[in-house]
């Protein structure tokens, strides 16, 4: 029979192999028998979107005497000879001479049925939610992205470096950080302060990063421009459809770099992601237009088809304070700017991504460049459609006394980051960077509506299954 090919494979090469031997394997999505003595077997093996319609003939014993087996959601080895499909739902089909029933499953019993099903009740049946056409869809995209993502980079020969994912530093500076470590809550109890944790593993407090950007700005100042992509975690208690305890962020460094430069790579690898999704997951990519968002090819051409929107801060809330609008949570110079006011602009105003520049210094990180006017820090946010903030990122402080000052500021200790002070006084030069997270702009350029359905295992607060 030779080699078994996957069931993307078989569509991608059907008119080379029409009239000719074929081994598949995949679980089964649907049965149906005819009265004719026939019996479709429809076979999805994750491979690619479209299943594999089987064509089994009960005239034959052996296969008759296993169809009863055949249910939805058991597994198969099906062999049989490709021909072309007299139907109009599919080009080819197989006709089976042989089938092997690998596992079983019980139709009274499989939570999976020929039906659409809400997200909210495949997230209880996670281990089974990637057999759907959604999340498996989802799957593809994802990883199609996480290529594409080295790819860029590489081709702009930008160095990997693997971030540690325990760390000492709090790079946001906002305690919303998950405690690593050995102690047994006895050990704790009326331990003094910070001085505890000399009995640690680690000799000192440790976290699960919020962010690899601390630590690549070390290899961007030896190396020049350098990437780090990976797991990063944050205890936010928070429950909406955007955020995550544990996402996937892709964080370039970039040496002798300005915000100008920053923006312009962010921007370049928002519309190599898009044109990623339209070259090489475009079945995927029709799916979620038909059924998930009506408006996501639309949107996303427009993406690759224009410029983004370059707003200042100031501007923006002027904007948002002008606009009409009854927000839920008011405007005004020196705030954050909510969900709400994100999606006022990508959606209503300038119908596409926006990227807001020059943000109040009093709310952000400590490690932002300050600009001439004191007030402000030269950091970028850019946002789009349905999602907000896809990503951050700023120049960084690379003068000392700045950087000192901000500190103060900000209430970090010295001590802490002394290797980070060090860096400025031994060959500082500007540099700038960037965090994208990735389910963001799975979610983005899928039209999922939540996060949780961005990621193959989410952690939420109060959810951390498998």
């Amino acid at each position: 029979m030779g080699k078994t090919l996957r069931i993307a494979q078989v569509f991608r090469q059907e008119r080379a192999l029409l009239g000719k031997a074929v081994s598949v394997q995949g679980w089964v999505r649907t049965r149906r028998d005819s009265k004719v003595g026939v019996s479709f077997v429809e076979l999805n093996d994750g491979s690619c979107l479209r299943n594999l319609q089987v064509v089994v003939a009960t005239d034959q014993p052996d296969l008759a005497l296993l169809l009863p087996r055949i249910s939805n959601g058991c597994s198969l080895l099906v062999e049989g000879t490709l021909t072309a499909s007299p139907g109009r739902e599919q080009s080819v089909e197989l006709l089976a001479t042989r089938i092997h029933v690998y596992g079983e499953a019980n139709p009274a019993t499989y939570p999976l049925q020929k039906k659409r099903h809400s997200f909210e009740y495949l997230r209880q049946i996670g281990h089974l939610r990637p057999r759907t056409n959604t999340l498996g869809a989802v799957a593809r995209v994802r990883n199609r992205l996480s290529f594409a993502i080295h790819q860029f980079f590489q081709e702009r020969e930008f160095l990997y470096i693997q971030t540690p994912i325990i760390t000492a530093s709090d790079c946001e500076g906002a305690g919303e950080v998950f405690r690593v470590t050995t102690l047994k809550p006895e050990d704790m109890a009326g331990g003094d302060g910070e001085n505890i944790y000399r009995k640690d593993f680690f000799g000192k407090p440790t976290y699960l990063t919020v962010s690899g950007q601390l630590q690549a700005e070390i290899y961007a100042l030896a190396l020049g421009n350098v990437y780090t992509f990976g797991p990063t975690f944050r205890s936010e208690n928070s429950n909406t459809s955007r955020h995550l305890a544990e996402f996937w962020m892709v964080e370039p460094e970039m040496a002798f770099c300005d915000l100008d430069g920053d923006l312009q790579t962010a921007e370049a690898l928002i519309k190599a992601m898009v044109q990623v999704v339209f070259s090489d997951c475009a079945e995927d990519l029709a799916f979620f237009n038909r059924f998930i968002e009506p408006s996501l090819a639309g949107e996303l051409q427009k993406t690759l088809s224009e410029p983004m929107e370059v707003l200042p801060y100031e501007e923006a809330v002027r904007i948002l304070q002008n606009s009409g609008e009854a927000f839920q949570f008011p405007v005004s110079w020196g705030s954050d700017l909510q969900a709400e006011h994100e999606r006022y602009l990508t959606e209503k105003l300038f119908k596409r991504a926006v990227a807001l520049i020059h943000f109040p210094r009093a709310i952000k990180p400590f490690y932002m460049r300050v600009n001439d006017d004191e007030q402000t820090v030269a950091a970028m946010d850019i946002l789009v459609p349905r999602i907000g903030e896809i990503i951050g990122g700023s120049q960084r402080e690379e003068r000392l006394d700045h950087l000192l000052d901000q500190m103060r500021l900000k209430g970090i200790g010295e001590e802490d980051y002394r290797w980070y002070i060090e860096l400025r006084q031994y060959g500082s030069v500007p540099h700038s960077g960037f965090g994208l997270g990735l389910e963001r702009l799975v979610q983005y350029l899928t039209g999922v509506g939540n996060i949780r359905e961005a990621i193959p295992f989410p952690r939420t607060p109060g959810h951390a299954d498998f």
